[in-house]
This record gives structure tokens, sequence and C-alpha cells, in this order.
């Protein structure tokens, strides 16, 4: 780190741990590249008198760190003990299997539900077998995630009939000759096919290329481009891009292991005859809301977030959910039972996947207040990540130093040019003391192609104000 920047941080630090720092002189930001932008919040949780307070009120994308909106109001409208529910359902000679969006959905679990036909004496669905996908509407893809992040599994889609987590696994191996060749376990109903060629680090550099997928309707992936050459298989993870289609072939298949004839087919929607005809078979459970919001927050599973945001919508609006109305009931239900105003904020969808979220630092405060107001209530705050230790914070490279690992509870979130981080500094005895909130956006690092090593500034950046809320943090807790 240059000179200058570094008697800047220690003149900046010292100003810090003496008397509130505002805006005008906390301006450990001259660390990142100026093209950069930060909004900044350090306030102990026994005073509304802020430490630090850098553009508070400007909008940024908050990525993944809206996974705390969606948790607090699912929290706040479902409870602890909400599960989602799939129904196996009879009407006559016709079956249902009623999905509700359970994200943790499996084949097993799908296959285990079926199988209660047999206990039950039924070997021959005389009619049709429904896939009731009712409970949600619109779009499975909220507006602003890219398309070209559609294919990988981090961007799933947003189904009411959710399987194996909308996610296969596969591979792909680089080949002597030059091709690739491609791996998926023969139980998933996807079919994938490459023309990826294997180059060297000079060819690919000097080429420019890179390894892409396509996909379509059917499920069909393709891989081009080129990818390095590399001793071992490269692990890929391939987003449904037909959830309905896949479920679908699915089901044909368990039907088939099971031994059970359909004489009428697998359809999709809701058979056409009167609810008071349904009598239910048997229905699987998704595990309680208390467990699935910890998966959530500490994987950080866009699925978990979008899929819940939904549920939200139906639930409070008495509708089929939506990104639309599940994003708006996240607001209202925050409003109305947390006193929380986040009426100006945009909203788009529950895991912050999507470019066309903000949120100021200030609205992202006022929910960490909350939370720990709350927390006896809540368990929210022990379902984060903890620096250095587990979850999304444990391999991170800012959390490395003894002095930080163990003393942060918070959530992180990153898309295209931003890197977020909200959550609490934490005293000796891991109790938190601090809230903070770290919005940096347009982080575009000068990198040419001769560099070995990465660039640093965002790392020392968030060293040192990590450190600095840990400070304060213990500061915070010798007063007490």
């Amino acid at each position: 780190m240059p000179l200058m920047i570094r008697l800047l941080f220690i003149l900046t630090l010292e100003s810090f741990l003496t008397f509130p720092a505002h805006a005008g002189n906390y301006n450990v930001t001259s660390i990142l590249p100026p093209t950069s932008r930060a909004s900044l919040i350090v306030e102990p949780l026994d005073t509304a008198s802020r430490a630090v307070d850098v553009r508070s009120d400007t909008f940024y994308p908050p990525a993944s760190t809206m996974k705390l909106l969606t948790a607090l109001a699912a929290k706040l409208e479902l409870g602890d003990q909400f599960r989602f529910r799939t129904n196996l359902l009879q009407s006559q000679d016709d079956l249902i299997l009623q999905f509700s969006g359970d994200p943790q959905l499996m084949t097993a679990d799908l296959k285990h539900l079926l199988h209660q036909l047999k206990k039950k004496g039924i070997h021959t669905i005389q009619g049709n077998l429904w896939l009731d996908n009712s409970l949600f509407a619109g779009y499975e893809r909220a507006i602003g995630w890219p398309w070209d992040i559609l294919g990988v599994c981090y961007s799933a889609p947003s189904s009411v009939i959710t399987l194996d987590k909308n996610c296969v696994p596969g591979s792909i191996y680089t080949l002597p000759n030059g091709k690739t060749r491609v791996y998926i376990p023969e139980q998933y109903p996807i079919h994938i096919s490459t023309q990826a060629r294997t180059v060297s680090q000079q060819e690919k550099r000097q080429q420019l290329c890179d390894l892409e997928l396509h996909a379509d309707q059917e499920n069909h992936y393709l891989l081009s481009g080129c990818i390095k050459e590399r001793a071992k298989p490269l692990p890929l993870k391939f987003a449904l891009q037909n959830t309905d289609l896949y479920t679908k072939r699915t089901v044909y298949k368990i039907l088939s292991q099971l031994n059970i004839r359909l004489l009428g087919e697998v359809r999709l929607g809701k058979p056409p005859f009167p609810h008071t005809s349904i009598q239910k078979i048997a229905h699987h459970d998704s595990k309680p809301l208390s467990e699935l919001i910890k998966v959530m927050l500490r994987k950080s599973d866009n699925l978990i977030a979008n899929n819940l945001t939904k549920m939200l919508g139906h639930q409070f609006f008495l509708q089929p959910g939506s990104f639309a109305n599940g994003t708006e009931a996240i607001k209202q239900i925050l409003l109305s039972k947390a006193q929380l105003d986040l009426q100006n904020a945009q909203l788009v969808d529950g895991s912050g996947l999507s470019r066309n979220n903000r949120l100021t630092a200030n609205q992202m405060a006022s929910v960490l207040r909350y939370i720990w107001q709350h927390d006896k209530e809540l368990h929210l705050i022990s379902s984060l990540p903890v620096a250095g230790k587990n979850g999304t914070l444990k391999y991170r490279r800012s959390m490395q130093m003894s002095s930080i690992k163990g003393h942060l509870a918070a959530k992180s979130g990153s898309i295209y040019g931003s890197y977020n981080m909200a959550g609490y500094g934490l005293n000796a005895q891991g109790s938190p003391t601090v809230l903070f909130v770290q919005f940096i956006s347009d982080y575009f690092p000068e990198i040419t192609p001769e560099q070995d090593k990465k660039d640093r500034s965002l790392e020392d950046f968030e060293e040192k104000f990590y450190s600095d809320i840990i400070q304060k943090s213990q500061i915070v807790s010798r007063k007490q």
C-alpha cells in the first residue's frame, strides 16, 4: 500500500476510536479505485449515534444482503414451523401431485411419496397424473437477471414445481487431442453435448476465449468456446431451463421403477373437476422455516430465498405467488409488523440476484437493528455466517486474520462490480455490540494481463474496515 494511504488510514483510525467519524473524516475508501463508490455505516447497538456514516441515503444494489429482508419477512409472516408441503391427491381415476415450491424437494422424496400408492394397493393409475403448478404465477426468473448466467445453478429458476434444486451436476474433461467430453449422471433426464476446445493458458489469453453454455427449453445444453487443459475434470452445475418437463420425465421414470402402470398421461396443471371430490393420499413436508433460513443465509441459497418470496406473496395476498407480489409482500410485512418503511426501495426478487434491486445503507441498518432488538424471538443472528468460521465467510480472504476470524456475523453479497456486507461486530463473548453496512459498487480495479497476482485493494479495505468494526465492538463491550 502506498505510504500516503497508509498514513491516511492511521489518522482516520485514530479519529474513529476517539469520536464519531462521519462522511467528512472517514476516508478509508481512498484505498479503493477512484471509480468505485462506497456507502458505509458503523453504529453501536447501545446508541443511535453512528461512528461511521458515509453516503447512507444513496441507493446501491444490495446483492445477497437482500436475503436479510427476506428472512425477516418470512419469520414474521410464516413463523418458524412453516413447511413447504407437497401433496399426493386423488379424485376418481386421476391422481394429483400438488407442488408448493419446496426448494429442497428431491427425486428421492418424490419417489417415496409415489410409493405410498403401492402401500394403499394402487398399482394402476386409471386416469391421468396431474402436476399441479397453480400456487405460483408469473416469471420463474426475475426482471434484471442477466441472460448469461441463466444456465448456472445460482440462478436456477424459481418455480412452484421445484425438483432436485432445479440443478443438475456434471463435469467436463479436457482431452489430449484438443477436444473435450462431458459427463452427466444417467439418472438426470437432460441432454448435454460439447464443442468446447482444449487450449493452453497462452492460447486462451491470445484467443480471448472462454467456456460458453447454450441451453434451450428442452433441457438441452451445449458447451462451446475453450477451456484450459487440466489434469482433473472441471465440476459444473446446470440450471434447469424447463422445470415442468424435467419433473414430468422424472415422474415417468419413477412410476416405471415402482412398477406402477399409468393408463393416462402425466399432465401439467389442475384437473377439470370440483375440489370437493379430492381425497388426500399422502404428503411430504420440507424442513421447518428456521432450518431453511439457516441454509439460505449460511450458503446464500438463491432458490430458497426466491421461493420463500413467492410463498410470502401467496400467503399475504391470497393469490398465486410471484416475484411482483412477493417483493411487495416483503415491504408490507416489514411495515406492518416491524414498522420498517422500505416503500421507496426497489425490490425485484428475494435473493438479490437481480441487478434492478436498490436499497440504501440506512434501510439495511434499520433492518439489522430490528433483528438485534427482537433476536430472542427471531433467532436470526445465530443463522448468519461467522467471519472465517462457516458459511460463505469461512474462506473470505479478508477474514482470515486471527483478529477478525470469529468476530463478525454478517451476510455477504456480490454481483457485477458490487461487494457488500451487512451484519454485526461481536464482542469477546460472541454477542453483537455494533451493526455495520458495507455497500461497494462499481469496483473495477485496473488489472493488466501480465499481472500474476490479483488486485488486493478490496481485500485491504475490508481488512481495515472490519478491524475498525471489531475494535469499536470491543470498546462498546467494555463500556457495558
